[in-house]
C-alpha cells in the first residue's frame, strides 16, 4: 500500500478537504497569471509562498504585464516570471504575432500541471487550454459562456456580499483546490534587490538621513479620484515638520503626478528633507520605504509596497473600498491606519468621482487633523 501522507505543517489550517482536490504532492509546474495593475500584481505574492511550501517538488512560474514585473522578481518561490509587453501593440502585426508566439513556446515548454487564473482576463482560459494542464482554476465569470467552463477544471465563486481582501481573494484559488494557508503564511513578499538596497543607501547619505527617522509621503496616484487635496497634504507635511519629522516626497514620473507635487511644495513653510520624485524605480521605491518610519499616501501601488516591506502605514481612502484594498500585514497587528471621511453613506462608491468628475467629495473633506492623529499615533517621538 502506498505510505501514509504526511502531517499537515504546524502552520496549516486543517479542514475538511474540497471534494476535488488537486494532488498538491503530484505536481511538477503550475503557472499563476494575474494580469493587472501592479499592486494587483503585489497582492498575490502569498499565491506563491503558500503553494511552493504545500509542494516544494514544484517550478511555480508567473505571467504578468511586463510594467509589473518588479512586483515579482526575486520573490523565493517564483521560478520565472514571464511577461506580456503592452508595447507589442504598437510594434505591428508580425512583430506581435512573433513575440506572442515567443511567450506561448516558452510557457508550453514549462509543462504545467496547474493553471491558476486570477483574473476574468480571456486570456488565461486560452492558455489553460492550449498548456495542456490537467488541472486549471479560475474565478466564475457571469455571463462567461461554455468556452470559459471548459477551459478550467476548478472554479472560484466570488463573496456573496461584505467586503473580503483581494488578498484573501487570491488564496480562495487555492482553498478551491484543497490547499488551506495558515494566518501567518499570508504575508505580502517583495524584495528590493542589493543594487536598490544601495542606491537608496547613497541617496539617504547624502541628503542626511537615517533609517527610521524619515516619514515617505507618496501623496499622489495615476488617478485623480483617490488623491487628496494638495493643500491638505501640505498642512501634513507641515505637521510632520513641526514634530521634528524629516519628510521624503515620492511619486511617479508622471506629467500630472509631478505637478501635484509642485502644487504641495510650492505651499510648505519650510522645504522637505528629499524629494525624490519622479527619480526611483519600483524596486528603489521599495528599498526606500523599508527605510522609513512611517508611509503616508492614498490608496495606490506604494501603499502596498510600503505595508510589503514592513513599513507601517497610513492610507487615505475614498471611494475605493479599503475592506479589499487597505494596507496588508501579517499578523494584523495595528501596524497600518486607514482614514477615511465619516458621515458618506455612499462610500466606497468605486466611481472615478462623484458623478464621474475625478473629484471625490469624501476625499475633499477629510480633515488634516483626523490624517496627523493617525500618523502621530504610529511615529511617536523622533529618536
Amino acid at each position: 500500500p502506498p505510505p501514509p501522507p504526511p502531517p499537515p505543517p504546524r502552520h496549516a489550517i486543517v479542514r475538511p478537504m474540497v471534494e476535488d482536490p488537486v494532488p498538491v504532492e503530484a505536481l511538477r509546474g503550475a503557472l499563476v497569471i494575474k494580469l493587472r495593475h501592479h499592486g494587483d500584481v503585489l497582492l498575490a505574492s502569498p499565491v506563491f509562498s503558500v503553494l511552493k511550501r504545500r509542494a516544494p517538488q514544484a517550478e511555480l512560474d508567473a505571467l504578468v504585464y511586463a510594467e509589473t514585473a518588479p512586483m515579482l522578481t526575486g520573490h523565493p518561490s517564483i521560478s520565472r516570471v514571464h511577461c506580456i509587453d503592452r508595447a507589442w501593440k504598437g510594434a505591428g502585426t508580425a512583430a506581435r504575432a512573433a513575440a506572442e508566439w515567443r511567450l506561448f513556446a516558452e510557457l508550453r515548454a514549462r509543462r504545467y500541471d496547474l493553471v491558476v487564473h486570477l483574473t476574468e482576463h480571456w486570456r488565461g482560459a486560452w492558455l489553460a487550454r492550449a498548456l495542456g494542464a490537467r488541472w486549471a482554476v479560475a474565478p466564475v465569470v457571469a455571463g462567461r459562456g461554455r468556452v470559459w467552463r471548459r477551459s478550467f477544471t476548478h472554479f472560484v465563486s466570488e463573496p456573496r456580499a461584505g467586503g473580503r481582501h483581494v488578498v484573501e481573494r487570491n488564496l480562495d484559488a487555492l482553498r478551491r483546490i484543497g490547499i488551506y494557508p495558515g494566518a501567518e503564511e499570508r504575508a505580502l513578499t517583495l524584495l528590493p534587490g542589493a543594487a536598490a538596497e544601495e542606491r537608496i543607501a547613497a541617496l539617504l547619505a547624502d541628503h542626511g538621513l537615517q533609517r527610521d527617522r524619515f516619514v515617505q509621503v507618496h501623496p499622489s496616484s495615476r488617478w485623480r479620484f483617490k488623491c487628496w487635496p494638495a493643500e491638505k497634504m501640505a498642512a501634513l507635511v507641515d505637521r510632520l515638520h513641526a514634530a521634528g519629522w524629516p519628510v521624503v516626497l515620492t511619486a511617479a514620473p508622471e506629467a500630472a503626478e509631478t505637478r501635484m507635487i509642485d502644487d504641495i511644495l510650492g505651499r510648505l513653510a519650510r522645504p522637505v528633507a528629499a524629494n525624490l520624485c519622479g527619480q526611483l524605480s519600483l524596486k528603489e521605491l521599495a528599498a526606500l520605504s523599508a527605510q522609513a518610519r512611517l508611509f503616508v499616501g492614498v490608496d495606490s501601488a506604494p501603499m502596498h509596497i510600503a505595508a510589503a516591506v514592513g513599513t507601517p502605514a497610513v492610507a487615505l481612502f475614498g471611494p475605493s473600498g479599503e475592506a479589499l484594498w487597505a494596507p496588508w500585514g501579517v499578523p494584523r497587528s495595528g501596524r497600518h491606519r486607514v482614514v477615511a471621511s465619516e458621515g458618506y453613506s455612499c462610500r466606497p462608491c468605486g466611481l472615478d468621482g462623484c458623478g464621474g468628475g475625478k473629484v471625490s467629495d469624501c476625499l475633499v473633506t477629510l480633515e488634516v487633523e483626523r490624517v496627523w492623529a493617525a500618523a502621530s499615533g504610529l511615529l511617536g517621538s523622533p529618536a
